[in-house]
């Protein structure tokens, strides 16, 4: 195993003259199968393909993208892991001090809209090299979205960056096709068939369904709600339609069918190609690279999520349809893990997006794709819903069976509804006692009945009754094991009575939270589209939406009511919300509050 090449002189070692990619990202390089970067390179070197890695280049100029000379077939171009706008900005639109995936954590060498910057470098190195973009920040932007951070609706990120071609989704298979495409000697411009992929086009065929225009969903908050609702329902690999959305008089951007997930074989294999499963030692003197920390010592096992929530992107990105790998697979990484010189005996993570499932939601799904009008767990589990938690456990006790490993955590969420719709009892006795840390994180996101439907998310007696299940079985167990909720606040629908039934929740039941998340609206999300429409896009229906910052540092306050130094924006909400009976309860006076709330 080695690295790919990062300079011309790495080139020239490996006795290369040009490499057919080079493959841009706004991540330092990290040949970890974390990293879109190292899966989408290292499938292309198992298929006899030259790759180099152009990691976070110097955007200020064209020079950097010279450095390996020609590209034969394309550039290759991503924001890398997370998209460039979140990660350089907070929800409040402050510039981050920090950047997890840069050396030594620095900010600063990740471009805003990375995507669209580099694209046009590239194009400015050299003017006849195909560029290809994808990834998450590209596929979240491939037709007219709205843009928080200038707060007006921006073009398909494909015409911004002038690139030939935009692969969405998980893109194993679509950068395969476009590379034996392109090295047929067909020009990227006539590449206009591949799943997974958006091109341009001036005349659309007869088989695509048109959503309305840019200008229409620009400036028109009903036309913007229609186009999300159609995309929304034709992101299925099975059932969806192609689509297009016209730009101008002579330019459509158009968008294939999906690609079928990987099968588990296929899974297996691009998981176990030969990854460093290191960052790059040029790193080492300037810090390492932080973000690669939380996932040196996990392990993937799963793909896709099935669980719908409004505010997340993920069902956009990698699709509903959940594929997993082999246990021989898993445990064969986790052997490998071990090996390291540095392995102290914990795994960290055995998950994905819901590291609780493990196969398709149901077998209808399999044939006639996701259903476009009902969703698997919400408001309540489909009937149809197949819950079964004994693959994962299998999985997880063959992991910590092996030599030197003393622990194995769950750290990339579980679905708790999901386990609670599973009348075996196992997996969460073998959760507490084998697979917690001290803490374990869920998700109930909110508990006003009104703000979980706009999320998609289940009643809040689901997750009191895991709770009480949770804490139950570590009484038996005799351990103290704790329970911190995650929690949205400002979502699409919460007013500031909402709240505040939030704050009564969490006093009632004895729950600090350690983080709270302000809703971010970011492109693709049912609950972007909610945010800047303030409508539902199914119904019609108008939808309250919390956009002056006042409001949402007062409900975000609510929250963490018990923190000094939010006293004042708690007891101003409790005020405007009329709930001034609540001022002696969550703000008792300094003296009389002792010692912390039970769990």
């Amino acid at each position: 195993m080695a690295f790919l090449p990062i300079s011309k002189q790495d080139m020239k070692d490996r006795g290369w003259e040009q490499a057919d990619f080079v493959l841009v990202t706004g991540d330092a390089y990290v040949d970890h199968h974390s990293f879109g970067t190292a899966i989408i390179s290292r499938v292309l070197e198992s298929c006899g393909y030259r790759v180099a890695i152009l990691a976070q280049p110097d955007y200020k100029s064209c020079e950097d993208f010279r450095r390996f000379g020609r590209p034969r077939l394309a550039y290759l171009i991503n924001s890398g892991n997370v998209d460039s706008m979140v990660n350089n900005f907070s929800v409040f639109k402050h510039r981050r001090k920090t950047d997890i995936y840069a050396p030594g954590g620095k900010a600063g060498k990740r471009p805003d809209r990375a995507v669209i910057v580099y694209s046009n470098r590239a194009r400015e190195a050299y003017k006849d090299v195909p560029v290809i973009i994808g990834g998450l920040e590209a596929s979240l932007r491939r037709f007219a979205h709205y843009d928080y951070w200038e707060d007006r609706v921006r073009r398909s990120i494909l015409m911004d960056s002038r690139a030939d071609l935009l692969i969405y989704g998980m893109g194993e298979r679509a950068i395969i096709e476009i590379a034996e495409a392109l090295d047929s000697g067909i020009e990227a411009k006539d590449i206009c068939w591949i799943k997974g992929t958006c091109f341009k086009t001036a005349e659309p065929d007869d088989d695509v369904d048109i959503i309305p225009s840019f200008e229409e969903v620009r400036d028109d908050k009903k036309a913007y709600c229609k186009s999300f609702a159609m995309q929304y329902r034709n992101n299925d690999c099975i059932s969806g339609r192609r689509l297009a959305q016209k730009y101008d008089s002579n330019t459509y951007v158009v968008q294939n069918m999906p690609q079928m997930p990987l099968e588990r074989e296929e899974l297996d294999h691009v998981y176990e190609l030969p990854y460093e499963g290191e960052y790059h030692p040029v790193y080492e003197k300037q810090g390492g690279i932080p973000g690669f920390n939380e996932v040196k010592f996990s392990i993937v096992s799963c793909r896709g999520c099935f669980g719908g929530c409004a505010f997340c992107a993920l069902t956009y990105h990698q699709g509903r349809e959940v594929r997993s790998r082999s246990a021989e697979s898993i445990v064969k990484e986790a052997r490998r893990l071990t090996d390291k010189k540095d392995f102290k005996g914990y795994i960290h993570d055995v998950g994905g997006p819901t590291a609780n499932f493990r196969h398709p939601s149901c077998s209808k799904q399999l044939e006639r794709g996701m259903c476009k009008n009902r969703d698997c767990l919400y408001p309540k589990p489909c009937k149809e819903l197949y819950v079964d938690h004994s693959d994962y456990l299998d999985v997880l006790k063959q992991v910590r069976a092996l030599p030197k490993v003393k622990k194995v955590f769950i750290r990339s969420g579980i679905r708790y509804d999901y386990l609670m719709a599973d009348r075996d009892r196992t997996f969460i006795k073998e959760l507490c006692a084998n697979h917690v840390s001290g803490t374990l994180k869920v998700a109930p996101e909110h508990s006003s009945a009104e703000v979980l439907s706009y999320m998609h998310k289940p009643a809040i007696d689901v997750f009191t009754r895991f709770a009480k299940e949770y804490f139950r079985e570590n009484d038996r167990l005799g351990k103290k094991q704790y329970l911190i909720p995650y929690l949205i606040s400002s979502h699409p629908g919460s007013t500031l009575k909402d709240a505040v039934e939030l704050a009564e929740f969490l006093y009632r039941y004895g729950f600090v939270p350690d983080q709270v998340q302000d809703f971010y609206p970011t492109p693709a999300t049912l609950a972007t589209c909610m945010y800047y429409t303030e409508m539902n896009p199914f119904t019609g229906e108008s939808v309250y939406v919390a956009k002056d910052m006042e409001e949402k540092k007062m409900q975000r306050a609510l929250i963490h009511y018990n923190r000094p130094e939010n006293r004042q924006l708690v007891k101003k909400a409790l005020i405007k919300a009329g709930r001034e009976d609540l001022i002696g309860v969550l703000l008792p006076p300094p003296q009389n509050r002792k010692g912390k709330k039970r769990r």
